[in-house]
C-alpha cells in the first residue's frame, strides 16, 4: 500500500518546503503572508505524521500540493497583487485582480476530495448521493469558517487586515468567495469521483 505513495510525496514534500521558503523572502507583507501560509504549515506535519497510518490516495496528495502553491503565492505578493491575476486583469480589462477568485475556488474544489476520502474510508458511506451531498456540506462549511476567521482578522486588526481580506472593494466579496467554493467542489467530485475511487480501491488492495 505505502509504496505506490513514498517516492512521489518525498517529492511533494521536498518541493513544498522549497516553494514555502521562497515565498517567505521579502513578502509583500509579513503579517498576511503568515495567514496566508498557515494551513501548508499546519497541514504539511500533520500529513507528514499520519503518512504511515491513514496515506492518501496520491491523486489527494497532489491536489493538497497545488493548493499549497496557491496559497503561498498569494501569501508572498497577498492576493490583489499576485502578478498573473494583474496581467490578467489588464488583459481583459477587469475591475480587480481575480487571483483571489481561484484561490476560493480551489478552497472548494480540493478539500472536496479530502473529505470525499475520508468519509469513504472512515464511515459507511458509499459513492453516490449521501456522499456528494455530506461532502458539499463539509465543503460550505469551510468556506463559511474561513470567512468567519477573515471577519474576526478585521475586528481584531482593522486596516491591516485588508491585504488578507482582499476584498479589493467588492461588496459582495465573501458571497462570491462561498459560491465558488460551492461551485468547486461540486466539479472536483463530478469531475474526479471516478479516478478517486479507482485510487482508493489500489489504496485498500481491494
Amino acid at each position: 500500500m505505502n509504496r505506490i505513495q513514498y517516492p512521489e510525496n518525498s517529492l511533494l514534500v521536498a518541493l513544498t518546503l522549497m516553494a514555502l521558503t521562497a515565498s517567505g523572502i521579502a513578502p509583500y507583507d509579513r503579517l498576511t503572508w503568515g495567514m496566508e501560509t498557515l494551513p501548508v504549515m499546519l497541514g504539511l506535519p500533520l500529513l507528514l505524521a499520519t503518512r504511515r497510518r491513514f496515506p492518501l490516495t496520491p491523486l489527494v496528495y497532489r491536489l493538497l500540493f497545488v493548493h499549497g502553491l496557491i496559497l503561498m503565492l498569494g501569501g508572498h505578493y497577498t492576493y490583489a497583487r499576485v502578478p498573473v491575476g494583474l496581467w490578467v486583469q489588464d488583459a481583459f480589462d477587469l475591475a480587480r485582480n481575480h487571483y483571489d477568485r481561484l484561490g476560493h475556488l480551489a478552497q472548494g474544489f480540493i478539500p472536496a476530495m479530502l473529505t470525499r476520502e475520508i468519509l469513504l474510508r472512515q464511515t459507511p458511506l458509499k459513492s453516490g448521493g449521501w456522499l456528494f451531498f455530506l461532502t458539499t456540506c463539509v465543503v460550505l462549511a469551510f468556506s463559511a469558517c474561513y470567512e468567519f476567521t477573515e471577519w474576526g482578522a478585521a475586528l481584531l486588526m482593522g486596516g491591516d487586515a485588508d491585504a488578507f481580506l482582499a476584498t479589493q472593494g467588492d461588496v459582495w466579496d465573501t458571497q462570491w468567495d462561498m459560491l465558488l467554493a460551492l461551485i468547486g467542489g461540486l466539479v472536483s467530485q463530478g469531475v474526479l469521483s471516478r479516478l478517486h475511487n479507482k485510487q482508493i480501491k489500489q489504496l485498500s488492495g481491494s
